[in-house]
Order: C-alpha cells, then sequence, then structure tokens
C-alpha cells in the first residue's frame, strides 16, 4: 500500500511519453485513433511542446520558419462568429489575429480557399475576404502599410438571386477552416518541391499536426477530405516532412489508413507500411496512456468495443456500462445483416422468443439516469447474463475471440 504522501506519477509523463515516441518515429505519416475523450488534444499539447521543436520561439519566428504547423480545435477557435444581433443583416465569420490566414491570403489569394470549399460543399456558396489596411511602425522606426483581412462573409447564389451575409452551417464552417489549412499547407510543399525556389521558406519546417479535421462532416466529404489528405501526403514523399494525425472517427482513420498503409504503385507509394504507421491511443481507468500499434487491420469500433467487453469479463471489472457496450456492437451488427432490430441478435427462449431478461438488462443498464449506475458493479447475475449474451453473439455470428493474448 502507497503512503499517503506518495504522490501518482503525473499522467502528463506518458502522455510527454507518447509524444517523444511520435516525434522521433522514422515515419512519412503516423495515423492514431483514440474515442472522444482519450486525450487527443492533450496529446497535441505535448507534441506542440516538444523541447527539440522550440515552442518557445513560435509566437516569434514567421509562419514560413516555423518547425512544425498544426490543425486542431485551436485552429477553428480563430474563427468567431458575429450574427448582427442588433440588425440581423451583416453576419460574418471574424477571424482572430493570426499569421496563418494573413499569409496564405496575401501570398496566394483567396482562389484556392474558395476552390475548395466549394467542392467540399456548393459551388454556389461562397466566402470573401473584405481586407483591411493598417498602418504599423516597422521595426526600423517607420509608418507603413499592411494588409489584413479580418472577416469573412458568405453569400449564396440560387438563379440569379445572391444572398448575400448569410449564416453557414456548423458543417460547413469546419470544412471553410479545413479549406484554409489545406490551402496553406498545400502552398508550402509546392515552395518545399520547388527546386528553384532559393527564399528557404519551410525549410525549417519538420512537422505537420493534425487533429480530427473530420468534426460536423457527412460521410461523402469525410471520404473526400480522408483521400485528399492521403494524396497530399504521398506528394510530400521526397521532402523530409512527417505528419501525425488524430481522429476519433472510425471512417475517416480506416479510409485514410487504406490510402496509407497500403501500397500504391500508381502514386509510386511503394513499400506503404514501411513509410506509415497506424495506432490506437488509449486511456485505462487508472489514468494511464497506452499506444498500440494498429497496422494489422483497419480500425473497426463494433470490435474494439466487444474486445474491450470481453476483456472486462475476463478481469471481472465488467461493470453496467459494458452493457452499453454490447448494445452498440448488437446494434451495428444488426443493421450489416439487415435486421430492423437488435433484439433479433438476442439468445432466444425454447418458444423461439428473445429472452426477456436479456433485452430487460440490455435496455436498463445502458438507459441509466444516474452516473453511479452507470459505473457501479455488477451483481452475479449480471455478470452471468452480459457473458450469456457475448458468448451467444460469438457462436452464433462467429466472431472470433477478440481477447488480449495474456488473458
Amino acid at each position: 500500500m502507497a503512503e499517503l504522501n506518495e504522490a501518482p506519477e503525473p499522467q502528463e509523463d506518458k502522455l510527454n511519453e507518447i509524444a517523444q515516441k511520435l516525434v522521433d518515429a522514422d515515419k512519412k505519416a503516423q495515423l492514431v485513433y483514440a474515442f472522444n475523450g482519450t486525450g487527443k488534444t492533450r496529446l497535441s499539447r505535448a507534441i506542440k511542446n516538444h523541447p527539440s521543436l522550440a515552442p518557445e520561439q513560435e509566437e516569434e519566428v514567421e509562419l514560413t520558419q516555423r518547425t512544425v504547423l498544426y490543425y486542431s480545435a485551436f485552429t477553428e477557435d480563430l474563427f468567431v462568429w458575429d450574427n448582427d444581433n442588433k440588425n440581423d443583416e451583416v453576419r460574418k465569420l471574424t477571424i482572430q489575429p493570426n499569421v496563418f490566414t494573413d499569409w496564405i491570403l496575401n501570398s496566394q489569394g483567396d482562389e484556392r480557399i474558395i476552390k475548395h470549399f466549394q467542392r467540399y460543399t456548393d459551388e454556389r456558396l461562397t466566402p470573401e475576404f473584405p481586407p483591411k489596411t493598417e498602418q504599423i511602425t516597422n521595426s526600423e522606426g517607420r509608418r507603413e502599410n499592411i494588409t489584413t483581412y479580418p472577416e469573412v462573409h458568405f453569400s449564396l447564389r440560387g438563379g440569379s438571386e445572391l444572398k448575400p451575409n448569410i449564416k453557414i452551417s456548423k458543417g460547413e464552417e469546419s470544412n471553410f477552416v479545413w479549406s484554409v489549412f489545406l490551402s496553406m499547407l498545400e502552398e508550402a510543399l509546392e515552395i518545399l518541391l520547388d527546386d528553384q525556389d532559393e527564399s528557404g521558406r519551410f525549410k525549417e519546417l519538420q512537422y505537420v499536426f493534425i487533429d480530427d479535421p473530420v468534426s460536423s462532416l457527412d460521410e461523402n466529404h469525410l471520404i473526400e477530405l480522408a483521400v485528399d489528405l492521403g494524396t497530399l501526403i504521398k506528394s510530400a514523399k521526397d521532402t523530409g516532412l512527417k505528419f501525425i494525425i488524430t481522429t476519433h472517427n472510425p471512417l475517416f482513420y480506416n479510409v485514410l489508413h487504406n490510402e496509407l498503409c497500403n501500397d500504391d504503385t500508381r502514386l509510386s507509394w511503394r513499400n506503404a507500411r514501411a513509410k506509415a504507421e497506424a495506432y490506437l491511443l488509449q486511456k485505462y481507468e487508472d489514468g494511464s496512456f497506452d499506444l498500440s500499434p494498429q497496422n494489422d487491420r483497419p480500425f473497426s469500433y463494433h470490435l474494439h468495443l466487444l474486445s474491450e467487453v470481453q476483456s472486462a469479463i475476463g478481469s471481472g471489472r465488467a461493470k453496467k456500462y459494458h452493457f452499453g457496450f454490447l448494445r452498440n456492437v448488437l446494434e451495428k451488427t444488426a443493421t450489416f445483416l439487415g435486421h430492423k432490430k437488435w433484439e433479433k441478435l438476442l439468445p432466444e427462449t425454447t418458444e423461439g422468443r428473445v429472452s426477456s431478461l436479456a433485452w430487460r438488462h440490455l435496455n436498463l443498464a445502458s438507459h441509466s439516469a444516474h452516473s453511479g449506475e452507470e459505473t457501479g458493479e455488477l451483481s452475479a447475475t449480471d455478470r452471468d447474463e452480459l457473458n450469456n449474451i457475448v458468448q451467444h453473439l460469438i457462436d452464433q455470428h462467429k466472431f472470433r475471440d477478440l481477447r488480449p493474448d495474456d488473458q
């Protein structure tokens, strides 16, 4: 038993270890899957603060001289809606002062951003970036004019009618922010791949960290984004640039996994597995973390849940929320098999009826209104019923044993 004055090892240390592993890995691309709430954002901060990436200079160094480019929730926070609540007329997306948007708009204009945004959303939907001229004092003490872009207006054309200053949906907004970042990243890669460019721009760039660029996206746009990102990473094969991508979305993970981890000679991406690595980031009940390779197959959410339930039963740590996990597995399996009701997969009585005991356990335990009940211990009867349902599902539908080898 630990002494009361012994403080546990800070869990941030484990995240820092994982960040170190990712930074040190000799891989062109690393893809990390993690459930929401596992710690992806904290991991992104750990990578950002890694000593080798000179975080103390980040705000002082020009964008084109930085060692890391980031896309994360912090990127989306640069854009805030002004809904013109007083007049309800000029709705706009205000841009917090930052070097990213100013650089891409000043160096390349808005054409690339608009092209990407309309491809992901609707060609009739157009963002506009009204410039603003400001006077500043430069390092030599002289006054000079600079151009900034403090806001975005969106218009929608329907036939001959143009609706200005509209507010776009959350999904469209996510697409827009990604389009800005993607445009900046494409421009950076073009500069790096240009043998004639002697400006030194982006020569210090080592890593691109992308955290969940697919929030609020529908499946079609999500797949398109994953394919685009995979293609972009492959196009950077002749540079020293490395990519780290994290996500909570199984579909995005699987599509990007296939793009990065399967050989495709048409795109000169030979020996893909030697260039890319896929991981699963897990957070355990004691607050510790683990990063395990997942290159053997694309990640399947329902299989991971079933594995969790099996492991919990085998180790004697099953709780009521594992019934919720199991119901999720049943719902996804029923959808795949074409059943209208997940109850069709439950054990049946000798009369051919769905077991009312199994049905009751899954409904009551997975819809508890009290958090204490959700994490509460199971009775012996509950544990037996959980095991019976899992075993029936495995035997009936030929799932293989998903438990770790050491169980």
